[in-house]
C-alpha cells in the first residue's frame, strides 16, 4: 500500500514532533543529571568541610571544657552553673546514585555541673502548658528522670506531677546532608537551652565562617548562625 504525498507528509510531520518532543526530553534529562552531579559535588565538599571543622573542634573543647548554658527545666527552677565535656564527633555515609556520600555528621557532648558532680533534684507541674514544657525540655536535653503522680494524701485526687531528676544532659549536633538540593540541615539541641532548634542552609555557604558562627553559638559568645 502506497501513500500519497498528502498522507506521507502527514505521517513525516508527526514523526518530526515526535522527534522534536524526543531530543527535548533528553535535553531535559542530560540538564537534571549535569544539575544533580554538580549539587552532589557541592554537597559533599561542604559536608567534608563540616567534618574537618567539627571534628578539630571537638578536640579543643574537650580541653577547655567551656561554661554551659543557663538551664531551668520549669523556668524558676535554676539549675546549678554547668560546663561542657567529652565532645564526639561522628559521621556516617550511605550510597548514592552508586556513589558514597554523608549522610550526616553529628557532635554529641555531656552537660555536667561546673562544680562537684551531678546531684538530685525535682521539679512539680499540675497544669497541661507547665507539664509539656517541662516534658519538652527533658527530652530536649536527654535527661534521665521519673515522672511521678503526687496524689492528695486523703482524697487520693491528683494535685500534680513531680519530675525526680539528675543535673546532667546531653548537647547534640547533627548536620544531614541533601544532595539532590545541595543543602545541610542542622539540627541542634539543648546548645543555648533546654531547646531542639533546626536550620537549613545552601550547602555553599556551609564554609569555615559559618562553622565559626556555629562554635561560638556552643561556647555561649554572640553568634551570627541562627537567622
Amino acid at each position: 500500500m502506497r501513500l500519497s504525498p498528502r498522507e506521507l507528509k502527514g505521517v513525516v510531520s508527526f514523526l518530526n514532533q515526535l522527534k522534536s518532543q524526543a531530543n527535548a526530553l533528553q535535553t531535559e534529562q542530560s540538564t537534571d543529571k549535569a544539575r544533580l552531579e554538580a549539587n552532589t559535588q557541592q554537597t559533599e565538599w561542604s559536608a567534608k568541610t563540616a567534618w574537618q571543622y567539627l571534628s578539630e573542634l571537638a578536640k579543643n573543647l574537650d580541653i577547655l571544657k567551656p561554661k554551659g548554658p543557663a538551664l531551668s527545666l520549669d523556668g524558676k527552677t535554676p539549675w546549678p552553673s554547668m560546663r561542657l565535656t567529652d565532645f564526639r564527633v561522628d559521621a556516617r555515609r550511605k550510597k548514592l546514585r552508586d556513589q558514597e556520600v554523608f549522610d550526616y555528621i553529628a557532635m554529641g557532648w555531656n552537660v555536667v555541673p561546673l562544680q562537684g558532680t551531678p546531684r538530685d533534684a525535682s521539679v512539680s507541674a499540675n497544669f497541661p502548658p507547665g507539664l509539656q514544657r517541662i516534658e519538652s525540655r527533658l527530652a530536649a536535653g536527654t535527661v534521665r528522670h521519673e515522672r511521678i503522680e503526687v496524689r492528695h494524701p486523703e482524697k487520693n485526687t491528683l494535685q500534680a506531677f513531680r519530675f525526680d531528676y539528675r543535673t546532667e544532659a546531653r548537647g547534640t549536633i547533627t548536620i544531614t546532608a541533601n544532595h539532590d538540593e545541595a543543602t545541610l540541615a542542622f539540627r541542634l539541641a539543648n546548645v543555648r537551652a533546654f531547646e531542639v532548634l533546626s536550620v537549613a542552609y545552601p550547602a555553599d555557604q556551609v564554609r569555615y565562617d559559618l562553622m565559626d558562627e556555629l562554635a561560638k553559638l556552643i561556647v555561649g559568645e554572640s553568634s551570627a548562625f541562627l537567622p
